[in-house]
């Protein structure tokens, strides 16, 4: 038997027993050491984003390989190896797979995913079975709290891929929690120069000691104006936006320049829709552009930067707690002033 944090109601998380998964062929079984609580966590909990009950939720997860199953490749893959999994699930046979770009499988979200009782990602647990293909290795010395941070780093370095950040751009992100700080660390390994769009005093001060060129608050400066004044009147060369405000995602398509680049970076809640002229789009040769989940490719450079200590997200981390307290753990996400709240597997 083992423990697992199942979502049982809206802002409710109780700890139960289900059986210990056994790997399959193919499979390894880890034993999860820690576990960030994701934005679409929080979301279920607040119950703005809706599952069937009960749901194991967790997925920014890192462990050690605890069992291999059969046919796995033990050259590779070792027990006591530290890992990040990649828990987002692919079926590696539709089109968009195919086409290596597995993060939009036609898949997702459609298939039972983690081998357990309960559904969902399962994160949230004392053990997963993954298949190897699913496994990246991180170095031993790099903290598991860090290493749980793998997935969310990824998300961020396809979002910057999708940029096409030049040396030497201007970069205006919009939003400094998690994801925008993270977009501020790696536009800064591009050589671009960040300015950060972000209500609060304490973020944006954090955003300055992360690389942050400049930050402003758009509540006392108009946002448009401001990156205008500081461009030279030319607009952006890359805006993103890490906000859930359709408002806000108006403005993004505002503060951009000739030939820019806007991406839509996190999900919309409400989902409102905006309007922009397609004859500026036209003339500008501007890009609007989406950026969802992470690719394989985005995972082995996200552990490979976590590892080698290029990208340093302690700073991001706002309290480690214990399993036992995984409710409090929740609520505590949940409060704005927080950035990522990790919960720590029990030895």
């Amino acid at each position: 038997m083992m423990k697992v944090a199942v979502f049982s109601d809206t802002e409710k998380v109780e700890i139960r027993e289900i059986e210990k998964p056994i790997p399959k062929k193919g499979e390894v079984l880890v034993k999860v050491k820690a576990c960030a609580l994701c934005t679409w966590e929080q979301r279920i909990f607040k119950g703005v984003s809706h599952v069937p009950f009960p749901f194991i939720g967790g997925h920014e997860v890192s462990g050690i390989i605890e069992e291999l199953g059969e046919d796995v490749d033990e050259n590779r893959w070792k027990k006591g190896q530290k890992v990040a999994l990649r828990l987002l699930e692919t079926c590696g046979e539709c089109y968009y797979c195919r086409m290596g770009e597995q993060n939009l499988c036609e898949m997702i979200g459609k298939k039972r995913q983690n081998g357990l009782a309960i559904p969902g990602p399962g994160g949230l647990g004392e053990y997963l079975t993954v298949s190897s293909t699913r496994l990246f290795k991180i170095v031993d010395d790099l903290a598991f709290e860090v290493g749980a941070l793998s997935e969310p780093l990824a998300c961020v370095i396809h979002s910057i891929q999708r940029a096409h950040i030049e040396i030497g751009n201007d970069v205006v992100i919009i939003g400094a929690g998690v994801m925008g700080l993270f977009h501020v660390m790696m536009s800064k390994k591009q050589a671009a120069r960040v300015i950060v769009s972000e209500v609060s005093e304490e973020r944006r001060r954090l955003a300055k000691v992360l690389g942050a060129d400049d930050t402003f608050n758009p509540l006392q400066e108009d946002p448009i104006e401001k990156i205008k004044k500081i461009t030279e009147g030319r607009g952006a060369d890359v805006v993103i936006n890490t906000t859930a405000i359709s408002k806000i995602a108006q403005q993004a398509t505002q503060m951009v320049g000739k030939t820019g680049r806007v991406i839509f970076y996190s999900s919309q809640h409400p989902d409102s829709p905006i309007s922009i002229s397609p004859d500026w789009i036209h003339n500008s040769e501007i890009t609007i552009t989406g950026s969802v989940s992470p690719s394989i490719s985005d995972f082995q450079k996200s552990t490979r930067l976590l590892s080698s200590r290029i990208i340093t997200p302690e700073p991001l981390i706002s309290e480690v707690i214990p399993f036992e307290k995984v409710q409090e753990a929740f609520q505590k996400a949940t409060d704005p002033r927080n950035y990522r709240i990790i919960v720590k597997m029990n030895e």
